[in-house]
């Protein structure tokens, strides 16, 4: 907060201190509006339309997973008190590493460094470039001293229209795209221009893409491995469960032997008391 005071402070103070000198020594001060140029640039539209397309594809597939993960937590609820408490880790367990993998992938598409950054620089960079080249050919030619972006972080308290140039950059910046489309030799010469720079860019963004790549086969790779680590140890204690629970039968098996077998000496038993007593009762009669 106090940060921020500072910055209005400073910012306050410099547009003072600016517009004291333009007063005294006749300084020309214009701004552009970026938000508002990226607006009206036809290609920057379509192709941040297509990015909006995947984001929402991916937020799908994430909203996806998320209800898979908690319909498995469900169904541990409803299973748990039928469930030994070794099933129980193991569906945690697999419960836990699915979020796991939930996290990673949000990562991957939206976090700092993630598929949606590096789409939005790769889309907003050329039309940058282009912008700067424009204002630096309008501050030449119209002799403005200093151009600020409106959509930036220095706060603007107050901009009167008549200094905005959004307009002249756009102006600008269409008539080059029209220019492109010209066979002339100099236009030529400047299409050769910008298809180097755009291969620069496209290689910045070849080596991020790869670099991206060979993590994201890393973290495929060591999964796989816990995963192989986790379905032995799984089968491991499945085994060691299977032999425990065979032992417990045999033992149940083994005692409700023993005690049939003395529940039969027990009724021959009986039977043979009775059948003396009656011997002994015709006896007596005779």
């Amino acid at each position: 907060m106090k940060t921020k005071g500072l910055l209005v402070f400073a910012t306050i103070s410099c547009l003072f201190f600016i517009q004291t000198a333009q007063a005294q020594k006749g300084i020309r001060i214009g701004y552009i509006d970026m938000d508002y140029i990226l607006e009206n640039v036809p290609e920057y539209n379509e192709a941040s339309s297509d990015l909006e397309t995947k984001v929402q594809k991916w937020k799908v597939e994430i909203e996806a997973e998320l209800k898979a993960v908690e319909e498995m937590r469900k169904d541990l609820n409803n299973e748990r008190v039928l469930l030994t408490k070794e099933l129980i880790e193991e569906k945690e367990e697999d419960i836990f590493f699915k979020e796991k993998e939930i996290l990673e992938y949000q990562q991957k598409r939206f976090g700092p460094n993630g598929d949606l950054f590096i789409q939005k620089k790769r889309l907003v960079q050329p039309v940058q470039d282009q912008v700067f080249v424009a204002v630096q050919e309008i501050a030449k030619n119209k002799k403005y001293d200093f151009v600020f972006d409106k959509s930036a972080d220095l706060v603007m308290l107050y901009s009167a229209d008549r200094y905005d140039i959004s307009d002249q950059v756009l102006l600008r910046i269409n008539r080059a795209s029209k220019r492109k489309q010209l066979n002339t030799k100099k236009e030529k010469k400047s299409l050769e221009r910008d298809e180097e720079r755009n291969a620069e860019q496209e290689k910045e963004v070849t080596d991020r893409e790869r670099a991206a790549k060979k993590k994201l086969d890393d973290r495929e790779k060591l999964l796989e491995q816990r995963k192989a680590e986790r379905d032995s140890i799984r089968a491991a204690k499945k085994k060691e469960f299977e032999e425990r629970r065979a032992k417990l039968l045999e033992i149940q098996k083994r005692k409700k032997d023993s005690i049939d077998v003395l529940k039969a000496k027990r009724e021959q038993l009986k039977k043979d008391e009775n059948s003396s007593d009656s011997n002994d009762s015709e006896e007596k009669n005779n």
